[in-house]
């Protein structure tokens, strides 16, 4: 069947407003999106947040039965958190580490991620080793394998950094751990609704995700996949009366599932809305949303490689809906203001977020993110170029 971008367009109001190619910042909510957290806040403010929790009990267990649908796993190994940062934390942190283990990772790997394990490595002694890129940007699935002994306990990578279209071979990693019996952890905050995600085929352990992105839920929601076969080995860093049980004066127990990487408080409107979110895209069906994203995101690179100055910096054999570039004598913060004049969101990327890639590279001031998802148009990449070559 042909895309219907007519219903995509008419389902997200923000597309009147703005040519938005922030995606991978934060999506443009759909109205079904935005109409279920209004709801949930309407009746919170009617007839009080805990009342309002109880009625829409269904609604909220819904949510763990949508993210394993969406991502191939059991509703028992979901957790549900405020952010995709929080989600990859508990997971990471809950892992026990003692002087001499590895940890492994690759050169785009994300900011956050990469503090985290320079803050295990100084309390623990642990090594993070990081491995080299293969021609393409992506990691090295040859020197991956070399590095391999009993010594690794962790390999953690982000399936799409922040930084470019690159895709890492995820399942490819996933098969190397599986072979060593390593965990392994993925980060998949800007893949998962971009892309099919199938946790049985990737292979990983623990995989963490966002709602704000491609998924297009509220701000302030994400998700924990972890193993069912490897929970009972992690205590995450912190628990509660929701994660786990006092059950006598000196003891507690711990959940069974997944949801001992929650806490008790949570955003129920936003939950709520993130359950929507899923939905939606499993609606859209993500098999055939990611070659419309993909197929814009290589026309925005061909369009863009047309014009004087302007540079791509996208890295990797198969690459994303995310579209990098810099341009000669212009800051990339100085061009994204300027398309933000003509109603364009863009963002930008900071040396600091990736900062070893970037650093290799030479992009010292970072590059310009343009994003684009399947409810984007071809017009609008014609007119996002023209814009950008009138200012320059």
């Amino acid at each position: 069947m042909p895309f219907d971008i007519t219903q995509a367009r008419a389902d997200t109001p923000g597309c009147s407003n703005v040519l938005h190619f922030n995606n991978a910042g934060a999506s443009l909510m759909p109205e079904p999106v935005l109409n279920a957290v209004i709801e949930h806040l309407h009746l919170e403010a009617r007839i009080g947040g805990y009342e309002a929790a109880e009625i829409a009990r269904d609604k909220l267990e819904q949510v763990y039965s949508s993210a394993a649908r969406l991502v191939s796993c059991n509703p028992d190994e979901i957790a549900v958190v405020e952010n995709a940062t929080r989600a990859w934390d508990m997971a990471f942190y809950a892992v026990r580490f003692r002087p001499g283990d590895i940890i492994l990772t690759a050169v785009a790997e994300y900011a956050s991620n990469f503090i985290a394990f320079l803050q295990t490595a100084r309390r623990t002694g642990a090594v993070v080793k990081v491995i080299p890129s293969d021609e393409y940007g992506a990691i090295s699935l040859d020197a991956l394998k070399n590095c391999m002994d009993d010594r690794v306990k962790l390999v953690a990578l982000t399936h799409v950094p922040t930084n470019g279209g690159l895709v890492n071979p995820a399942e490819k990693v996933g098969e190397i751990a599986r072979e060593a019996g390593v965990l392994y952890l993925l980060d998949a905050c800007q893949s998962v609704g971009q892309m099919p995600i199938d946790v049985q085929r990737i292979g990983c352990d623990m995989l963490s995700a966002t709602g704000r992105k491609f998924l297009r839920g509220p701000r302030g929601t994400g998700f924990l996949f972890v193993r069912r076969e490897i929970l009972e080995t992690l205590e995450p860093p912190l628990l509660d009366l929701h994660a786990a049980r006092w059950v006598e004066k000196d003891s507690y127990e711990m959940r069974e599932d997944a949801r001992r990487f929650e806490n008790w408080e949570t955003n129920c409107a936003g939950k709520i809305g993130l359950g929507t979110a899923i939905d939606y895209a499993l609606q859209w069906r993500i098999e055939s949303t990611w070659p419309r994203v993909c197929q814009l995101a290589e026309k925005l690179r061909q369009r863009l490689g047309e014009l004087r100055s302007v540079t791509i910096r996208d890295l990797g054999r198969e690459k994303c809906g995310i579209v990098t570039f810099t341009v000669e004598e212009k800051k990339p913060e100085e061009i994204r203001l300027a398309l933000g004049k003509e109603r364009i969101n863009v963002s930008v990327s900071p040396a600091q977020y990736t900062l070893l890639d970037m650093t290799a590279r030479g992009l010292a001031d970072g590059v310009i993110r343009a994003s684009v998802h399947y409810y984007n148009s071809e017009e609008e990449i014609d007119r996002f170029c023209q814009i950008l070559e009138r200012f320059l």
